[in-house]
């Protein structure tokens, strides 16, 4: 008989600084004052089209969100800049997104009553990596002491999961009896916040969680992993084209392009009911259906796709208690969204309750997890 794969821990952290939607509209409609008057004869010849203004109620109507966690506010709300202000770091240094990722790993590793010399892999999935190599997580095993193995996983908003999926699989074939999936999406680099349309959607967070064998469970608050599902569709309409080739374009390496778009209307339209058939079919491997689930820990990229999926799952709208809503808050964080709501609001359940973990995105991608409450 295969053993029972359990996650034993979640840690979620995330940076002191924060933004609300109001001190993002005011920097943001400040520089398009700035920018409609510096190419006002290039608007007034239909060259250049001006920018649109924005406002807090906008932003909230359209997305759900807030307010947003950043790393280093700095910068961020300058119209002369707009962009973060990080300082590099010197190579024998902790990186920053190792740094942020060693804070939730270490939450997890309470949460799960696990020490370092406890885990045998680690795992880092996430949206970007600050680099290409050496692996964050490889950095990672090292801050903290860990024996073993670390390698890094890209899958945009589906990377916490399809690294959990990893992890389960690894451990399903004894390869590791515990591993650490860290997910430090250190998202806000990528954001153009000169753009009205995704300024606001995103924000930095760090979230990690445990995984283990269950003969060598000690947490209080521990969920057996029923299954994983994962699923892949090529599409363009969520799009990151920075990298190490942009050097070689000729081509400004901060444009628009380059960084962080999407066609909002078209993932809308095209991403929900993907992700409901994809939780369907999950559930339906278990002969089980919506109405078994007793929780829903969602990816938070927008309220209202969530809310689409559920009721196209449920046939009704459900209430904050049955699926949790954390981009208020948090905003878009990525991968670590769904992981958010989960760390969030999981000790209420009792033994037998199950959840379903999903996060979808670019890719398309689309990964979940069947939980119980041990």
């Amino acid at each position: 008989m295969s053993q029972q794969i359990v996650v034993s821990g979640v840690g979620v952290w995330h940076p002191e600084s924060s933004i609300t939607n109001q001190e993002l509209v005011d920097s943001y409609n400040a520089y398009v004052d700035s920018y409609n008057e510096a190419h006002k004869a290039e608007i007034e010849a239909q060259q250049v089209t001006a920018k649109p203004y924005s406002s807090a109620e906008f932003i909230e109507k359209a997305s759900g969100i807030k307010s947003r966690y950043i790393y280093q506010k700095e910068g961020a709300l300058d119209i002369s800049r707009m962009k973060p202000k990080i300082e590099a770091r010197e190579d024998e240094a902790l990186s920053h997104q190792a740094e942020i990722a060693v804070e939730a790993a270490k939450l997890a590793l309470a949460s799960a009553n696990k020490t370092a010399q406890d885990v045998d892999a680690v795992i880092v999935s996430c949206a970007y990596t600050q680099r290409a190599y050496p692996a964050i997580a490889i950095e990672v095993q090292e801050a903290l002491g860990i024996e073993g193995f670390g390698f890094d996983m890209l899958v945009a908003c589906s990377a916490a999961t399809f690294g959990m999926h990893r992890a389960y699989e690894m451990l399903s074939a004894g390869n590791a009896k515990c591993v650490l999936v860290i997910n430090p999406e250190l998202v806000s680099p990528q954001i153009n916040y000169t753009d009205r349309d995704s300024h606001f959607i995103f924000g930095d967070v760090a979230t990690a969680t445990v995984l283990e064998t269950a003969e060598t469970v000690n947490s209080e608050h521990s969920y057996d992993v029923m299954s994983t599902n994962a699923v892949t569709k090529y599409s363009n309409n969520i799009r990151s084209n920075f990298g190490y080739i942009t050097r070689t374009e000729d081509v400004d390496p901060y444009g628009a392009d380059k960084l962080f778009h999407q066609a909002g209307r078209k993932v809308f339209k095209e991403v929900c009911p993907m992700a409901a058939s994809h939780i369907e079919s999950h559930l339906d491997r278990h002969q089980l259906t919506a109405t078994d689930v007793r929780r829903w820990w969602l990816h938070q990229a927008n309220i209202n796709m969530n809310t689409l999926i559920i009721k196209r799952l449920l046939g009704r709208d459900a209430n904050a208690d049955e699926a949790p809503i954390v981009l208020d808050e948090y905003a878009n964080t990525a991968s670590a969204g769904s992981v958010i709501a989960f760390g969030l609001n999981h000790e209420d359940l009792v033994a037998g309750d199950v959840g379903v973990l999903c996060s979808f995105g670019a890719g398309y991608s689309i990964g979940s997890l069947l939980l119980k409450k041990r």
